[in-house]
């Protein structure tokens, strides 16, 4: 098997800009783009294989087809024909609303869906953009309902400085930003549940304000989870291979390839390939796959060892083994659905 590509889905919001265009080397009058969804089981949202023997297949209808050989036997078991990771570029040309996620628990629930636990690689930032995550002291619930009526939530969140290589790690229920000015990868569970607490009294293209969640919020934010910076060390940023997420929803690694280097896949796990800087091959079995910046490839699992070969940077995004899961847990994980946001 070789890698899969997929046609991105583009997703136009009142705060997206022309950063996607760029960084992807698309047409100049793609405006207003907020979100590239590059590998998505979302539905609606549901990315489409581009080329070879199953172009035109749905990415669910893909893993229906391959099963374990597309995303490994013990993916595979947990989550059936549900691809359990959502991957998107998001250009914040204006701040995004300020919100929350529920957990799997929760959102299972309310919506028979995944959680979003999610993370934050940025790639590209203007002057004084920041990254608004966690409470910057304890703050109760009632402190919460208070400050939403009075428009005054902000003042009690977390705010960062953010520049290219940071990285944000955002657990289900810690209530966040992303400011104006930043360019960054997400890679989060597959679910697009989201309560927006505050807007800033934005209105859409039809003047209309956006509808807030503060309610079901309340449930959603753990207000233990203080304003938390995940900043990595020179060691890391400058290693050719480095971990930056492990956790048990996914894994992720970043490989700076210069010249050529051999991966092997030990993790029973397909790999989501993240191109952020550079161009090169994937080579499996002597066949090669073009790979340039802001484009995303799908390494299938039953794909052992490979090959990388050129001048470019990667972002590998894969599914470690349960720990400790129960019948119950594994029958939930298959049983959910990614939903629509609200």
């Amino acid at each position: 098997m070789q890698p899969f590509k997929f046609l991105p889905y583009f997703k136009n919001t009142i705060w997206g800009g022309t950063e996607i265009s760029r960084f992807k080397g698309l047409s100049s009058n793609c405006t207003d783009i907020g979100e590239s969804w590059e590998i998505s089981a979302i539905p609606g949202y549901e990315s489409i294989v581009a080329e070879g023997e199953y172009a035109g297949m749905t990415l669910t209808e893909l893993v229906a087809t391959l099963k374990g050989r597309l995303v490994g036997e013990q993916v595979y078991r947990r989550f059936g024909n549900n691809f359990p990771l959502l991957v998107k570029f998001i250009d914040a040309n204006d701040d995004l609303s300020l919100q929350v996620h529920p957990d799997d628990e929760l959102a299972y629930e309310r919506h028979r869906s995944l959680g979003k636990t999610e993370m934050w690689y940025i790639l590209a930032t203007r002057d004084n953009a920041k990254i608004h995550t966690g409470f910057s002291r304890p703050v109760t619930k009632e402190e919460y309902l208070r400050r939403v009526s009075e428009g005054t939530l902000l003042e009690v969140i977390g705010s960062f400085d953010s520049k290219p290589g940071d990285l944000f790690f955002l657990p289900a229920g810690r209530i966040h930003a992303i400011g104006a000015g930043n360019l960054l990868v997400e890679i989060q569970e597959s679910s697009d549940i989201t309560y927006r607490v505050d807007d800033y009294n934005r209105r859409d293209s039809q003047g209309r304000l956006r509808e807030l969640h503060t309610e079901l919020a309340v449930d959603a934010i753990n207000f233990t989870h203080p304003a938390d910076e995940t900043s990595l060390p020179d060691s890391v940023r400058n290693a050719p291979s480095a971990k930056l997420v492990e956790c048990r929803h996914f894994n992720v690694t970043k490989e700076e390839i210069n010249g050529e280097r051999e991966i092997e896949n030990r993790s029973d796990s397909f790999a989501a390939l993240i191109c952020i800087s550079g161009e090169g091959k994937i080579i499996v079995d002597g066949i090669s796959t073009r790979i340039q910046c802001g484009e995303t490839v799908l390494m299938p699992a039953s794909v052992g060892n490979f090959t990388l070969s050129g001048n470019f940077t990667l972002l590998a995004a894969t599914v470690p083994p349960a720990t400790h899961t129960s019948t119950h847990e594994a029958e939930r994980e298959a049983d959910m659905v990614a939903e629509p946001a609200y």
